[in-house]
């Protein structure tokens, strides 16, 4: 049986009592279980991107890529129930205790998940108080800065089966952390987007997560790709200011309040909807909003059109929201985008976005999904593009061979550019092939050009700050991150790893180990660099610890190979994060 080895994030649950439930009423014990599994614990799981393994009467074995996400669902799910369990009897309340730890697994041909990490979690749920969440150290580490509730640590705890005792650390769901001193020096940039945020002078958008409509779980992918495409569309209107991407979707699944998501992001307009997807239709609502001015609509259309038309409808989408917001009709300058004309090979590239950042079996299955796109449509541009990311960041981050894969990561981009030389995304892609090329001015050629064509390209604007740290010039990498986070406020966790390597190499070690806690899992880098500040700091208990769990993840990794793969363009620029890690004791 084939059967592969890798660190994951588990999360276990069971029902508390559940034998007592079910003795006393056992249909409506299974209706009200069932009814929450569809309504609350698989959707909350699936906007955290976790993968339910397997089900064993009222327990669960769920997979994320990152603690993280695993304790964000658990939060929510204890706090929903919660709010359910208000004035229901204690004999009838249906409550859960969650384990989750972060270790090795081995999973199974079929998707089946066992091993150490497994058990652990496992055992952690057996010894959870009601309500609440179990975390080892392994996982608490990872989320530790991020937590805002009370946690007891209940210190090394023997548990059942398990070799080695385990340090288990116990959230307490409900109950408010104790306010904390306040920290001696604050990060330049925020984790959250300031509610001062000036309207730019210009027509100003956000476009929020689509809903979902067609009661079929494997459609959010379609639903997100649709947005992710009128923002794209959107970003390229001349004289327009749209939000990126990750800053609206920050607001997926949660309760809208058009007015203060505006306020948070810096906006007038809002543009929502919903989009409802069979076998051979689409159906897509859409309703403009003046967030600016009280919420009213400005706009609402429904189009219901076959789903071979689905680039039509996102091209109408735009024009209509342009001609809404402007007052001119026909507008003009809307830029024509590359697209497939098979509709497998834009499945495909939609289900791979952004996973190449998530861990390396998600980089390993982006890669696998957008081959088969190339192969179905061998001029589809954006799969192109995405493949070269995934190409590059496997060897860069997740330890996959650079023969050929660094060849077939320039070739992909090059081969994306000649398809569409006009694409913003396509041009930032390049630009960060050719930066780990140590293509330095070919790199910011590349970056200058996404930015010129699309001046909404947060993250072309972020590549700009982090090439300046290769090139020894982190005051304007922090320059370049201020502009990145206004065009997206609440923006993906490698953007505070610029942030981070800026304020390390600029000697605010303390405001760097601020900025990398507070920054979501990111291949190797975040730990990385987060060692160093810590070291730099003078916490070197602390930085050793974290070197510790870093090799434990990550054995055989060494500083040389790592100083190889980044782009230095001179080894002064690279020496204050090599002096923080040899201070925590990683390995040359």
């Amino acid at each position: 049986m084939s059967e592969t080895r890798k660190i994951a994030a588990i999360l276990v649950s069971d029902v508390v009592g559940y034998s007592r439930l079910a003795g006393a009423d056992e249909d409506r014990i299974l209706a009200r279980l069932r009814a929450l599994r569809s309504d609350l614990i698989d959707p909350t799981i699936a906007v955290h991107r976790g993968r339910v393994v397997k089900r064993t009467g009222d327990g669960s074995l769920v997979e994320f890529s990152s603690v993280v996400e695993a304790v964000r669902c658990a939060l929510e799910v204890q706090n929903a129930m919660l709010e359910r369990n208000a004035g229901v009897p204690d004999d009838r309340r249906i409550e859960f205790r969650i384990g989750i730890h972060l270790g090795d697994v081995v999973q199974e041909r079929d998707g089946d998940l066992m091993g150490d990490g497994v058990n652990i979690a496992a055992r952690l749920e057996g010894i959870c108080e009601p309500g609440n969440i179990c975390l080892s150290e392994q996982a608490y580490w990872q989320v530790k800065s991020r937590l805002d509730i009370a946690i007891n640590d209940r210190g090394a705890v023997q548990l059942k089966n398990i070799a080695e005792p385990v340090r288990v650390y116990s959230l307490q769901v409900g109950i408010p952390a104790k306010a904390r001193p306040a920290a001696s020096a604050e990060a330049l940039v925020p984790d959250k987007p300031s509610p001062q945020l000036a309207l730019p002078d210009m027509p100003s958008i956000a476009v929020l997560p689509f809903v979902n409509m067609s009661g079929d779980a494997e459609q959010e992918f379609f639903t997100d790709g649709l947005t992710e495409d009128i923002i794209t569309d959107l970003s390229n209107v001349p004289g327009f200011f749209v939000i990126a991407r990750n800053s609206t979707f920050a607001y997926k699944g949660k309760p809208t309040d058009v007015r203060q998501i505006a306020r948070d992001l810096g906006v007038k307009y809002l543009l929502e909807g919903s989009a409802r997807r069979s076998v051979k239709r689409l159906r897509v609502n859409v309703q403009l909003i003046n967030a600016a001015e009280g919420g009213n609509h400005v706009w609402a259309e429904r189009f219901d059109r076959e789903i071979v038309d689905i680039f039509e409808v996102q091209d109408e989408v735009t024009r209509r929201v342009v001609e809404a917001i402007s007052g001119k009709i026909g507008a003009k300058h809307i830029s024509a985008r590359s697209r497939p004309s098979n509709l497998e090979a834009y499945d495909l590239c939609v289900r791979s976005r952004e996973k190449w950042t998530m861990s390396r079996s998600d980089n390993s299955d982006a890669r696998s999904a957008l081959e088969r796109a190339v192969s179905l449509e061998p001029n589809y541009c954006e799969a192109h593009s995405n493949l070269a990311l995934v190409l590059l960041f496997g060897w860069v981050d997740w330890g996959e061979p650079q023969i050929p894969d660094r060849a077939n990561a320039l070739m992909h981009a090059q081969r994306a550019m000649e398809i569409d030389p006009g694409g913003s995304n396509v041009r930032r892609i390049l630009g960060c092939v050719q930066l780990f090329e140590r293509n330095w001015d070919e790199a910011k050629f590349q970056f200058d050009a996404a930015i010129r064509i699309n001046p909404n390209n947060a993250d072309a604007v972020a590549w700009i700050g982090e090439l300046q740290i290769y090139l020894g010039k982190p005051q304007a990498a922090l320059t370049a991150c201020e502009e990145a986070f206004r065009l997206n406020p609440r923006p993906p966790g490698w953007y505070f790893w610029i942030v981070g390597m800026a304020q390390i190499s600029t000697g605010h070690y303390e405001e760097a180990v601020a900025t990398l806690s507070l920054e979501e899992t990111y291949g190797t880098g975040s730990r990385v660099n987060l060692i160093a500040a810590l070291a730099l700091a003078g916490r070197l208990p602390e930085a050793q610890e974290e070197a510790r769990l870093f090799l434990t993840g990550n054995p055989g990794w060494t500083i040389g190979e790592l100083t190889a793969n980044l782009p230095f363009r001179s080894m002064s620029a690279a020496q204050p994060f090599v002096d923080g890690w040899r201070l925590a004791g990683l390995p040359d």
